[in-house]
């Protein structure tokens, strides 16, 4: 079965009671038994749900895995996959990576005894540095979030496995239809799907998947027993949204690179990141490992004054300025004071966040009518 026909149709059937095409809200917290012991699959809406079961097995399929489990967030997700450690384990992840994974890690779980190690992943080698006998999880996004540096999925995977180390994907940026990491050897991967999945920018939400029944079964206990379960209105708005995630993702990918090309000869512009430029350090990697280069883009002036960078996100009128990615509608941001503040500027800047830097999540709206916004804000 292809991607668009997945999107639509995996995981899901009509309706038995009404044979309704569309997955029903199951707005219930709890299911009639008819005796102890005795009932159709379903005790408590925390434990499972029958909206909740549907997106999970549809997120599953698209992502080439057998198991999925939904959270109330991205982060939450996370969350899961960190209490599956113990206090003295060790993590390695990138020194590029999403300020609220970094915010996590650092502020939640460093002080529970959980070791993490911030490293330039760019070139994969740089984790046999690192890797000890304490290593218990890599945990790595590509592209990054938000210098777009690509990772080697099968590389890591590969370091991964000889060391018999679990080893995480947050695939947010690429979003199942340009990059299937399980299939690249990853063991967990990760979804905000408040992102390109339910592409609307109307719901929060986080997803695991997972080819391994027995990691599936911790991740579950976990899903269970913390409780940081999506409700059933958000798992239909989810299901609607992935049925048009392939043709969103095409026009997302059509936009980004008119957008980047156009940055990229602006005069203003120092550099601007995106994995489609075979200028990119691991744009040959990028081009193994996805099947097109998306819709983020970042871009620094020339100058590196913040000023250019607050004034350009004043002045747009198409583009939005707001955090959050992967809708329908275009975003601008800075990471410095918005998405990325909660890293220390000193750490920041190592990775290039630098105060001028601009992150853009390129929307499906007319690619001229983006261009033309750009080009006005950068007078």
């Amino acid at each position: 079965m292809k991607f668009g026909t997945k999107a639509i149709h995996a995981g899901l059937v009509p309706d038995e009671a009404t044979g309704a095409i569309m997955t029903p809200i199951y707005q219930t917290s709890t299911y009639v038994q008819e005796e102890i012991g005795k009932h159709k699959g379903y005790v408590y809406s925390r434990s499972s749900n029958p909206t909740r079961d549907a997106l999970e097995k549809n997120i599953a399929a698209l992502e080439n895995g057998k198991f999925g489990a939904c959270f109330g967030s991205g982060i939450a997700a996370i969350d899961c996959v960190l209490k599956m450690l113990n206090p003295g384990d060790e993590v390695i992840t990138s020194n590029d990576l999403y300020g609220g994974t970094y915010r996590l890690f650092k502020t939640i779980f460093e002080k529970y005894g959980i070791v993490f190690h911030f490293i330039d992943l760019s070139e994969i080698g740089n984790l046999n540095q690192v890797i000890n006998s304490r290593t218990k999880l890599i945990w790595i996004e590509t592209p990054t979030n938000p210098m777009m540096n690509i990772i080697d999925l099968k590389g890591a995977s590969e370091i991964a496995k000889n060391h018999e180390i679990l080893f995480a994907v947050d695939n947010t940026f690429a979003s199942p239809y340009l990059q299937n990491p399980l299939d690249l050897g990853a063991d967990i991967v990760m979804h905000s799907a408040t992102k390109y999945l339910g592409g609307h920018s109307d719901i929060v939400m986080g997803v695991l998947v997972s080819k391994n029944k027995e990691i599936a079964n911790d991740i579950y206990r976990i899903q269970n027993s913390s409780g940081a379960i999506t409700a059933p209105m958000d798992c239909f708005l989810v299901l609607r949204g992935i049925k048009t995630l392939h043709l969103r993702m095409q026009r997302h990918c059509e936009n980004g690179a008119k957008v980047a090309q156009f940055l990229a000869q602006h005069p203003k512009i120092e550099k601007v990141y995106w994995p489609g430029f075979e200028s990119h350090p691991n744009h040959a990697i990028a081009k193994s490992q996805m099947r097109d280069f998306g819709g983020m883009i970042s871009f620094s002036f020339k100058d590196n004054k913040i000023e250019d960078a607050l004034n350009t996100v004043k002045k747009v009128k198409i583009f939005t300025l707001a955090e959050s990615l992967g809708g329908v509608e275009s975003l601008i941001g800075h990471p410095a004071t918005m998405t990325h503040s909660a890293i220390p500027k000193k750490e920041r800047e190592k990775t290039g966040i630098v105060d001028s830097l601009i992150r853009l999540s390129v929307g499906i709206e007319d690619a001229e009518d983006l261009i033309n916004d750009l080009k006005q804000a950068l007078k």
